[in-house]
């Protein structure tokens, strides 16, 4: 994830599933495996396979992210996932405001075509670059943002026994730790117009949490898309949280990810995950130091929201 921006604001209301009062007994999740079918174990093998040392860091423009490329579109392709342009890659180049430096980058992109409005879009997305190698030191992006992108394969395992009624997009985007860059591009260049696009689903970091906590935001700025949070089950102990949206005195993650690059051009988002743990950035972001059943649990709730998300909007 790029840097977390400070913001304090008037206090706004979390959705904690721990209450006990009827508004937030309301709000509340059971567990409803069913609606979310993807393998726990095909999950955890493909983040720890792309946090490994063999993609050294995934930095965007190194062969550690062509090596990244490759394994993602490997397994889009087996999992029946179709590009959405002439191949998986969006290719563009930009200069770092960091080094003053061009990079060049490729943004991956799969679509799995809706059964009902198939010229509607959900954007699901995930950043595949991380920080790569400093002093002869992998930095290995386990939580940032290898557990999205690993994600994005349990949706695409999702929509084989479940196609979705919307058309979606399976968007690998690169260059996020360099100022979203990949979603930038992928927003003012895509094939797929703006107003067809209903809304992002952004996931960075989602494979750990000590209070098994998990954030949702973007329901602030688009309330119609509160109904589908609430009403999704939660499994057991495990919390699903809308804030940090700039009104509840936490960091401010509104621009945070990639969604900030759909935000900014007045596409709906929605982003979810968790608060900065003492790993975050650091070379111990490893394998094993995620926290596989919250994990589970994550892609679990995300993938019931999409569902509600698919039935209702329009």
């Amino acid at each position: 994830m790029n840097s977390r921006y400070f913001f304090y604001a008037w206090a706004f209301l979390v959705i904690f599933s721990g209450c006990k009062s009827q508004s937030d007994t309301k709000r509340q999740i059971v567990a409803n495996n069913k609606s979310s079918t993807f393998s726990k174990d095909s999950l955890l093998h493909h983040i720890k396979v792309l946090s490994s040392d063999k993609f050294e860091g995934r930095k965007t423009g190194s062969e550690g992210a062509a090596k990244s490329r490759n394994y993602i579109t490997s397994k889009f392709e087996q999992l029946e996932v179709l590009p959405l342009l002439k191949s998986y890659n969006q290719s563009f180049s930009f200069i770092s405001r960091r080094d003053g430096k061009e990079y060049n980058a490729v943004n991956i992109l799969g679509v799995v075509k809706g059964e009902v409005n198939p010229d509607k879009y959900i954007v699901i997305s995930a950043h595949y670059d991380h920080l790569g190698i400093e002093d002869t030191i992998i930095f290995n992006g386990a939580d940032d943002d290898a557990s999205g992108v690993s994600a994005l394969f349990s949706f695409a395992e999702y929509f084989k026994k479940n196609p979705p009624k919307h058309s979606v997009i399976l968007a690998a985007f690169d260059a996020e730790e360099m100022g979203l860059q990949g979603s930038k591009y992928f927003v003012e260049n895509s094939v797929v117009e703006s107003q067809n696009i209903l809304v992002n689903l952004n996931m960075d970091m989602i494979s750990r949490s000590d209070r098994n906590e998990l954030y949702v935001v973007g329901s602030r700025f688009y309330k119609n898309l509160e109904s589908a949070i609430t009403a999704v089950q939660l499994p057991d102990n495990f919390k699903l949280l809308i804030g940090h949206d700039g009104s509840d005195g936490k960091q401010n993650w509104t621009s945070s990810s990639d969604h900030g690059s759909f935000h900014k051009k007045q596409i709906p988002f929605l982003y979810f995950g968790v608060e900065d743990h003492e790993d975050y950035h650091k070379e111990t972001d490893e394998f094993k130091n995620i926290h596989p059943h919250f994990y589970a649990k994550a892609v679990t709730v995300i993938i019931s929201v999409f569902k509600e998300l698919d039935n209702r909007i329009d």
